[in-house]
């Protein structure tokens, strides 16, 4: 019983530690560079990404502990419907590097793409294993899906800067 509680702890909290990095690590780049950048109207404000990203986060680490436990843990059956997860885990964690660390919008736009793929793969295998796992995963295609968009209208709008250019 003990164990198996701190399965669901570990694995609710996993996603969190990247998302956590990533926001420590470019968190001085948001008030330099990002306010800056010229967004869309619709673009939520900056307090809403932390208090969203905890919601879906934990809604995902729980969901990828319910396919872990109805697969048996790290079992034959398990490679695929966690190796999708986890590779869109990694996907998810890349996208702050890439956008605030390197300033690189073009990359940060081919990694979200790439994601909301894997995300969605993520979904449909595991609505086959655990259907709350799956429906726990769809805000965060509906918040990928917002940010994706964001991604792209900021790489149009915000035309990369040439070298010698000041920015």
């Amino acid at each position: 019983q003990g164990r198996m509680w701190a399965y669901t702890v570990g694995f609710t909290v996993l996603p969190h530690v990247g998302g956590f990095l990533g926001w420590f690590m470019n968190r001085k780049e948001i008030p330099v560079w990002y306010e800056k950048l010229k967004k869309p109207s619709w673009c939520p404000s900056r307090q809403i990404f932390p208090v969203a990203w905890t919601v879906l986060y934990t809604g995902m680490g729980y969901a990828s502990y319910l396919i872990w436990n109805d697969l048996g843990g790290c079992s034959s059956k398990a490679l695929v419907p966690l190796g999708l997860y986890g590779a869109q885990l990694a996907l998810n964690w890349a996208w702050p590097p890439f956008f605030f660390g390197a300033r690189n919008l073009k990359m940060a736009l081919i990694d979200i793409l790439c994601l909301d793929g894997l995300a969605i793969g993520t979904i449909c295998s595991w609505s086959r294993i655990n259907k709350v796992a799956a429906l726990l995963m769809l805000p965060y295609l509906g918040w990928l899906a917002m940010a994706t968009c964001l991604t792209i209208r900021i790489w149009k709008d915000n035309p990369e800067q040439k070298p010698g250019k000041s920015e």
